[in-house]
């Protein structure tokens, strides 16, 4: 039996951006509900929590195994592998691993950002796409400061 509950599955660009001849991937947000792991008595859990070492700490509930949040909040991918040596329950590379209230407090566009952002793993963000006139495009990605944190700005970087 999962652990998981699926909230919902959007289709995402590939590599993190969208630009034409893009290839589009399934992004799936999967919660583990409050009373997964809960040191609450009546939960099932009374002996510990066996999926501490790869989720977020267990949370208390009420009689009935609610809590106001998810116990956690997993972001993955169509292609992505759910069972380790560990435990069967844990996906062995999320995009994502959230708290449930980390999730709940999240407005989509930061949602959308920090997982185009995992897709797009150590590429720097698209900035413009050009069509050439022979029908073929060229894709111009930002520069990335001169720390190799983020990307750059318009005025960021360094001085000439």
């Amino acid at each position: 039996m999962s652990i998981y509950a699926t909230l919902w599955t959007l289709k995402f660009p590939k590599e993190g951006d969208e630009h034409l001849g893009c290839e589009w991937i399934e992004v799936r947000a999967q919660a583990v509900p409050a009373h997964v792991g809960s040191p609450t008595p009546g939960c099932g859990y009374e002996k510990g929590d066996p999926y501490a070492a790869f989720l977020p700490p267990a949370l208390a509930t009420d009689a009935e195994g609610n809590a106001p949040f998810h116990r956690a909040v997993v972001i993955v991918t169509e292609y992505s592998i759910k069972g380790t040596e560990r435990n069967g329950q844990e996906y062995v590379s999320p995009l994502l691993l959230l708290t449930g209230e980390q999730y709940a407090r999240m407005t989509f566009q930061e949602l959308h950002e920090r997982i185009c952002d995992a897709l797009r793993g150590n590429r720097s963000p698209v900035l413009m796409e050009v069509l050439l006139p022979d029908g073929t495009h060229r894709i111009i990605r930002q520069k990335k400061p001169p720390d190799g944190s983020g990307t750059a700005q318009e005025g960021e970087g360094p001085a000439q």
